[in-house]
């Protein structure tokens, strides 16, 4: 059998990376990799991303300890987004403290945290976020 090609195209920049608990598969976040991200995951087993905000590489947990053990990648079909399936240790993946970073959610008219508070950011970075 010849061999599945895994080779994400970084051809247009950064490539956005969809997180997923790997057992429950709640989605914990988007994030985006560039090619140094994505080697450096490779080689470790933990997530890295490219921050866009602070234009740098950034190991998932570095600050927080909340890191993310890579168990699989998936690659779509443009080699142009990836999606992780993780284990979040420590149970927070958002630096605002939730478990997702999804954790608003509206229905209708109605919004509301759908997402549990894991953390107090301002005891994990000193800083007000």
């Amino acid at each position: 059998m010849d061999a599945i090609p895994f080779e994400p195209d970084f051809s247009k920049g950064l490539l956005p990376v969809v997180v997923q608990d790997a057992q429950s598969l709640e989605v914990l976040m988007l994030a985006y990799m560039n090619e140094e991200a994505y080697a450096k995951t490779v080689a470790t087993g933990e997530a890295h991303y490219f921050s866009r905000s602070r234009k740098k590489l950034w190991h998932k947990g570095e600050e927080s300890h909340n890191v993310q053990r890579v168990l699989s990648m998936r690659l779509d079909c443009d080699s142009d987004t990836l999606l992780l399936l993780v284990e979040q240790i420590g149970g927070a993946s958002c630096h605002t403290g939730h478990r997702s970073c999804f954790y608003r959610e509206r229905t209708g008219s109605l919004v509301s945290l759908c997402c549990p508070m894991i953390f107090n950011p301002d005891e994990i970075y000193h800083k007000t976020r």
